[in-house]
């Protein structure tokens, strides 16, 4: 049993690198710090991350979301420094920075939280995500070089009709048909390293006029020491402010995939654990010059599907990667630059969430402003602000939704209403009719509600007694206890003798920390059943 485990997570880590050696390879030559990068990275997070994370069958390595922010920021390292070379010191500070914030967020258990994110703002980040990287690579399908940029790349779209490199379209457009096409003969092998392999060695025998790859460094990286010794500290902010997106991007990027997996595997993972892992990961990677990663969800389904079960998958994945990474790099400078924007476009369609797309319509109307929203801020504005915003938007809605549903169920109704819905559990004399008011609370009196709160008390009519019926309400905030103040407060004012009945734990000790029992209101007037209630307004009547 125990051989039979290996030798899954050894052919699941070698498919899993098969399947991740072109797309390393293409990340990193649109991150822009080179093919290499991305294989180093591949290596880094994937080792790494394996050994200390939480999701046991997770591969983890370079990705779209990921590498679309680390490309922001060589470019503007690049774009202040004039070289790559020369920007190096803050690229690479950034990157371990990143990876640093991932595992502070792990100690401080924010990987919990990731279940809360709205599916619209999952929805529109990836959709986002994809059409970000289809447009990054509109210029390479055309064997043309790509601007910096999304609007400057959408701003650009003129040059290309009078530059078309037909050799580049023909190489590009075959990647993407094979990619599609190559699985319906066989899924031994991963469609895009047969694309790989196959338009490399057409266009080295036909002598195809394209861009290459071109000369990759051999042998294991070096540690980047000088990043940290010798850097220009000309921006902390952008520095702190893209290490804070890369590594909240990450985390998300990561979990999600983490949660896929629970789902084939059928286990549980530990989401603190996951993102201290992917932190180590993403600073190894950082130190030795390649670019940041997260779980990758296609790698991971393949690593599972192709037997893998534990950690080992995931660090014999990397070590498939390092042994071609010490024979490959002769071979993989010959690789054209429109196979690799093929298989990324094929990547970016991938991302697209179509189900979301197709079911526009149907979805609430706020869902899907929430997703259109964020999907347009991801591609013309900011990734992690797109999220923001979208989190913002979807708990507002949220909160109005929650308040207006409590305030319709919390509506003043009649003593023969409330009686109908079980809600009186002892009659009321005739006596009392004309005197007594029971404004039923339904649901937790919260600020989203506090407005509706304010409404429902105006509207209670020239009685007695009011009865705050409160058996449904299990929570209430500050505004909500404040909000009862006031009311207390007001009826109190008008002559009116304010009742509580059936107040839960929380509610209760909230509300006698603010003075409010005893205080405003006497202990006597607080009953735990609505049958005691009754019987005192009888007596006091008597």
């Amino acid at each position: 049993m125990i051989n039979k485990k290996i030798s899954g997570d050894l052919f699941g880590g070698l498919t899993a690198a098969v399947v991740a050696l072109p797309l390393a390879l293409a990340f990193g030559v649109s991150s822009g710090m080179g093919a290499i990068a991305g294989l180093y990275g591949a290596i880094a997070i994937g080792i790494f991350a394996s050994l200390f994370g939480g999701t046991k069958t997770q591969i983890s390595g370079p990705t779209g979301p990921m590498t679309v922010v680390a490309a922001s920021v060589v470019a503007a390292q690049i774009a202040y420094f004039g070289s790559l070379e020369a920007a190096m010191g803050p690229i690479v500070v950034t990157f371990v920075l990143a990876g640093l914030f991932q595992i502070l967020f792990g100690v401080i258990r924010i990987g919990q939280y990731i279940k809360y994110m709205p599916y619209p703002v999952i929805s529109g980040f990836m959709s986002g995500i994809g059409v970000i990287i289809i447009i990054l690579q509109i210029f390479p399908f055309f064997g043309l070089e790509s601007p910096q940029g999304i609007l400057a790349t959408l701003g650009s779209l003129g040059a290309i009709a009078g530059n078309i490199n037909m050799h580049a379209v023909f190489l590009a457009l075959g990647t993407i048909a094979t990619i599609y096409l190559a699985p319906k003969v066989t899924k031994t092998i991963p469609s895009p390293l047969i694309a790989l392999i196959l338009f490399t060695v057409v266009t080295v025998m036909l002598g195809l006029d394209v861009p290459l790859i071109g000369e990759i460094p051999t042998g294991l990286p070096e540690v980047q020491w000088e990043a940290f010794t010798k850097m220009d500290w000309h921006d902390p902010m952008f520095i702190l402010v893209a290490a804070l997106t890369l590594s909240a991007l990450g985390a998300i990027d990561s979990l999600l995939t983490s949660i896929v997996a629970d789902n084939m595997t059928k286990t549980q993972h530990d989401s603190n654990r996951e993102l201290i892992g992917q932190g180590i990961g993403n600073a190894v990677a950082g130190i030795i010059g390649g670019i940041p990663g997260a779980g990758a969800t296609m790698r991971t389904v393949v690593n599972i599907k192709t037997g893998g079960n534990s950690r080992l998958s995931g660090v014999f994945h990397g070590i498939v990667l390092i042994v071609i990474l010490l024979g490959a790099g002769a071979y993989a400078k010959l690789i054209p630059i429109p196979v690799l924007a093929g298989i990324l476009i094929t990547v970016g369609i991938g991302i697209l969430d179509y189900k979301s797309i197709k079911d526009i319509k149907y979805i609430p109307r706020s869902d899907a402003v929430i997703m259109i929203m964020v999907l347009l801020l991801t591609v013309l504005v900011d990734l992690l602000q797109a999220v923001a915003v979208g989190m913002v938007m979807a708990s507002l809605w949220f909160m109005k939704q929650m308040g207006d549903t409590s305030t319709l169920k919390s509506k003043g109704k009649s003593l023969s209403d409330l009686r109908d819905m079980g809600l009186l559990e002892a009659d009321v004399p005739e006596s009392l009719h004309s005197k007594l008011y029971i404004q039923n609370f339904d649901g937790p009196i919260f600020f989203g509600f506090s407005f509706g709160f304010k409404e429902l008390i105006r509207q209670v009519p020239d009685v007695k007694y009011v009865v705050f019926r409160m058996k449904n309400v299990p929570y209430i905030d500050q505004s909500g206890m404040y909000a009862i103040e006031e009311a207390v407060m007001d009826l109190q004012k008008k002559g009116v003798k304010v009742l509580f009945c059936y107040l839960q734990t929380q509610p209760k000790d909230m509300l006698s920390k603010i003075g409010l029992f005893p205080g405003l209101v006497s202990e006597d007037a607080v009953f735990d059943s609505f049958t005691e209630l009754v019987s005192s307004l009888e007596l006091e009547q008597s």
